[in-house]
């Protein structure tokens, strides 16, 4: 559906302002896509653009290579349970299991947005239905090098065990944002000709686990952006999409997740994830 896309697009650059992402507005400047179909194909264009190549073969890729890149005031790595840590240094090295709930209010347009959009496009296709996930969702991380070898982001790449479908395909980093006292997890869903971006603030809390939030704020601050790249100017605009994740080990020393995901200030979708380590 071209047409709905490039409504969609017209939609964000009408509502957003114009960034110069060359410049003043560089933290925004990450992977897009040239085509209507993303599922991985992003991968080699985005290594491309920074000299770099997309490794697959890498043992135990994570989607940060240390923890310690977000260390700062109210954050240090050295604090997280260590299998917390493990998980986003070595993320290939853990098999998750989802669940997931949607609020009532809220179902119908996300069935919407999955249909028409996520599974046509191969992105942002959250599961709908309890059962969407009950056979658990594959993981894969490819580690995106720079022009000297080291990893400069990770693509995860997500998809449903039981259909092989894309849920998510993200960029992985870590970045500081205009003045903040240390760096924010940056996640990049490309798009044909833009993206999504959430900038993830990392909070240890006292036992051990890692809450990372993406707030309410003014443009500039952590939260999620729409950008929308082309016809003379790029422009981006803030989302009114605010997520929180707790990573913790619970009391049986399992890994979980609880991830919320609020559209303004009302729940959407809950997910659920428990991860073991593989072997």
């Amino acid at each position: 559906m071209p047409r709905l896309d490039r409504v969609t697009r017209t939609f964000w650059r009408t509502t957003g302002r114009p960034v110069d992402l060359t410049g003043a507005h560089a933290w925004l400047d990450a992977p897009v896509h040239d085509g209507s179909v993303i599922g991985d194909a992003w991968l080699a264009s985005a290594a491309a653009r920074w000299g770099g190549h997309v490794r697959e073969d890498v043992d135990g890729a994570g989607l940060l290579p240390d923890l310690t890149v977000l260390d700062g005031p109210g954050f240090r790595a050295a604090d997280l349970h260590p299998d917390v840590r493990d998980f986003y240094e070595h993320t290939s090295r853990w098999r998750m299991e989802v669940w997931t709930q949607w609020t009532a209010a809220f179902q119908p347009g996300g069935e919407l947005v999955s249909r028409f959009f996520g599974r046509r496009v191969q992105q942002l296709a959250l599961p709908m239905r309890p059962l969407d996930v009950a056979h658990g969702m594959d993981s894969r991380v490819a580690v995106i090098t720079d022009a000297g070898g080291g990893q400069r982001a990770a693509g995860w790449i997500r998809s449903l065990r039981s259909t092989g479908e894309f849920v998510y395909s993200g960029c992985y980093a870590s970045r500081g944002l205009p003045g903040a006292d240390r760096a924010s997890v940056h996640v990049t869903f490309p798009l044909e000709a833009g993206n999504v971006q959430v900038f993830l603030r990392p909070t240890v809390l006292p036992d051990g686990s890692l809450q990372l939030d993406s707030p309410p704020g003014a443009f500039g601050s952590d939260g999620a952006y729409v950008v929308v790249r082309g016809s003379g100017r790029d422009h981006a605009s803030r989302a009114p999409i605010h997520e929180r994740f707790r990573v913790y080990v619970d009391g049986e020393g399992v890994l979980r997740t609880d991830h919320e995901l609020r559209m303004w200030s009302a729940t959407a979708v809950r997910l659920h994830y428990k991860l073991t380590r593989v072997g």
